[in-house]
């Protein structure tokens, strides 16, 4: 049975009543993967939000493209980008940009989803790639960081690597949908990234992430059956054993021989 694609007012509605799943994809392959699998929304990048085919994919995924915003520019350039994703489908953007620019994008009715706690663009600020709002008031910050987002008219925000208590106690205490990394289910959503939950990452797995596959067994099995491929193929072009006649294409003999005739000498 076909799903609904959930509007930003389904979702309002929904807050404190449903969790939500949420992807971040980087193919197709894992956009169909998370239609067919029933996730409930998806984190895009911007170009596979332009590709005509994508809501064939995707008809009924809540789609989020985002970078970082130091790609993007100036708040000009974040009306800009994203009215072209607005128009491709897209269902709300990341912002992590200025207030301003989230105001910007408020105004002209595009929903954003801006980011707290551990930004990685930005963790240079909060101590590095360390959790965020374990001290009363580091989890302050957190909460007011919050409130700015929500008087700046976004429609959600995505708390990465935050205490769950602390966390859950914000999500009362706001109206913005609350995209939880690492923050626990007091959130409205959860969200990992598809390359920790298939097992393609090969870094640092993050301590929320959970596995649930271990393609990188599969990619190095794969890598060594594609080595061994390649080298029997080596070893049959310097033996001869290919192409044998099978691979090669057949002329009738009189019209080899006539083709023959005509050439000069040698």
């Amino acid at each position: 049975m076909s799903r609904k694609r959930p509007t930003v007012a389904d979702i309002r509605a929904m807050k404190g009543k449903y969790q939500y799943s949420m992807l971040r994809v980087e193919t197709v392959e894992e956009l169909e993967a998370a239609q067919k699998a029933g996730i409930d929304m998806v984190s895009v990048p911007p170009q596979m939000m332009l590709l005509p085919h994508f809501r064939e994919i995707a008809p009924s995924l809540f789609a989020v493209p985002g970078v970082n915003f130091f790609e993007v520019g100036t708040a000009d350039d974040f009306v800009r980008w994203a009215f072209k994703l607005y128009r491709a489908s897209a269902d709300a953007v990341y912002c992590s940009a200025s207030l301003a620019t989230v105001r910007r994008l408020a105004d002209e009715a595009i929903p954003v989803i801006g980011h707290v706690g551990l930004i990685p663009s930005r963790a240079t600020w909060t101590g590095g790639f360390k959790a965020v709002g374990k001290t009363a008031q580091s989890a302050q910050k957190v909460f007011e960081a919050v409130k700015a987002y929500e008087a700046a008219g976004a429609f959600g925000v995505e708390v990465e690597v935050v205490p769950s208590q602390v966390a859950s106690a914000i999500s009362e205490r706001t109206t913005l949908f609350l995209v939880g990394m690492g923050a626990g289910s007091g959130c409205d959503c959860q969200y990992l990234f598809a390359d920790d939950v298939l097992g393609q990452n090969r870094k640092h797995v993050p301590r929320h992430a959970k596995t649930y596959r271990n393609f990188a067994v599969e990619f190095d099995r794969l890598q060594r059956e594609r080595i061994a491929a390649f080298s029997e193929f080596v070893s049959d072009v310097r033996s001869s054993a290919y192409p044998e006649q099978r691979h090669e294409v057949g002329i009738e003999p009189d019209e080899l021989r006539r083709f023959i005739e005509n050439l000069p000498s040698v």
